[in-house]
């Protein structure tokens, strides 16, 4: 018999076979000073475009006096246990009460991460004779929920309509043979990598041929669309088509958290049989009273979208003038596709970083074919003209060079010391 341990030292991933070249810089890098459009990366100040604080709150001076003074007056510890047991408070239903009103749902749950959250709701949603069918870019989250579920599973293609009523009709056919069972149909409001908005109201259509449910993870573009910002729902006017809507407190509201809204009756039945919710503990006070405060200036503050919506739209622009593929992003999240291999792409993101100080998320082969480069830039309200021009000049002069095969180099240095 072998050690289990055995196989994780002899394969570390396709990510973690690079681990001893790339900590700290590549992977598990360290920004320092205040949350901002310029931090400290190594001891010097970057541009940075890697951060979800799409509204610029992480940083806002009333968001930090409110933090400051609940963390002063409740602690981090109150309230004590999971909130079935001894963990809730009148603050925590208040703030699922302004949710699901924000998100025009009649309740709302609160969880205490995006990532867990979502995979446990599906869990708890689904059971096995029910059967899923989900846009073949959804995030990893939901690919990883997909895998507690006991069921079958249909994927469509990426925001193609017509496989996406193909696989409903596959969903339909099984849950008629069973004679038991339903479907649960998942897209999202905004696809993070790609930065294009699902196509929630062509899915909701479809309702009017077939029995299914919709659950929307609208992480994305909660606060950043739609008029009041109520997120991606409201941007394509199609809000009550959306059964089930999902976001997390980790992008437009630079905070911890998430929350599901949906029927009243629905929510209940989630709010009693969601294990990861049900066997944690609740929300520390402190950043539920927080979540309460930047929730309230999301509503009431619209210049924050508004110059979110400036930054991207002038970086966006700035981008394809110059010729760059922003492929068909819609929204704030702007993708920027290039060519070239995995020594190239290191070779320009340190480039990038130690002589035009512009740090930005990169994603290469194996999360995508070979051969290509994203870079993935998130704008934000924090951002200035300033940081887009230096931006603009900065990926036009190194693209030159990787045109021109300056970057061809035989191995991935070592920069983790």
């Amino acid at each position: 018999m072998a050690d289990i341990f055995e196989k994780l030292i002899k394969n570390y991933g396709p990510i973690g076979q690079h681990r001893e070249r790339a900590h700290g810089y590549f992977a598990f890098p360290k920004l320092e000073g205040e949350i901002n459009s310029r931090m400290k990366f190594r001891g010097k100040e970057k541009i940075v475009w890697s951060l979800n604080n799409y509204l610029g709150l992480a940083n806002h001076p009333e968001i930090r006096k409110v933090d400051a003074e609940a963390a002063k007056e409740w602690g981090l510890a109150y309230p004590m246990g999971a909130r079935m047991m001894s963990g809730n408070s009148n603050l925590h239903e208040q703030l699922e009460k302004e949710l699901a009103e924000f998100e025009k749902k009649e309740d709302a749950i609160l969880m205490n991460f995006g990532y867990q959250g979502i995979m446990s709701a599906i869990d708890a949603i689904c059971g096995r004779h029910d059967v899923i069918v989900y846009d073949a870019e959804s995030h990893a989250c939901i690919i990883d929920g997909l895998r507690l579920h006991p069921g079958h599973r249909y994927v469509f293609k990426h925001n193609d309509i017509d496989d996406c009523e193909k696989q409903i009709q596959r969903a339909t056919a099984l849950v008629e043979k069973q004679g038991q069972g339903g479907i649960l149909v998942i897209s999202e409001g905004i696809f993070g990598m790609a930065g294009d908005q699902g196509k929630l109201r062509e899915i909701i259509a479809l309702k009017d041929k077939y029995t299914f449910r919709l659950l929307v993870d609208d992480a994305h573009g909660f606060g950043t669309l739609g008029k009041t910002g109520a997120g991606t729902g409201e941007e394509q006017d199609c809000q009550d088509g959306i059964d089930l809507y999902f976001s997390t407190f980790a992008k437009s509201m630079a905070s911890i958290g998430a929350f599901m809204a949906g029927p009243r009756v629905i929510i209940d039945f989630i709010r009693y049989n969601i294990r990861s919710q049900i066997f944690a503990k609740s929300l520390p006070m402190p950043i539920v009273v927080g979540n309460l405060k930047r929730l309230h200036m999301l509503q009431t503050m619209p210049e924050l979208k508004e110059k979110l919506w400036h930054n991207a739209t002038k970086l966006q622009q700035g981008l394809k003038e110059r010729g760059f593929d922003i492929g068909a992003t819609n929204t704030p999240v702007t993708p920027v596709y290039m060519k070239g291999g995995v020594e190239e792409a290191t070779a320009m993101v340190m480039d990038l970083r130690e002589n035009y100080n512009i740090f930005a998320s990169i994603v290469v082969y194996p999360v995508i074919p070979k051969g290509h480069i994203i870079y993935r830039l998130i704008p934000s309200a924090a951002h200035t003209d300033a940081d887009i021009e230096e931006t603009l000049t900065a990926f036009t002069e190194t693209k030159a060079k990787l045109d021109a095969g300056a970057y061809k180099v035989e191995a991935i240095p070592d920069m983790a010391n």
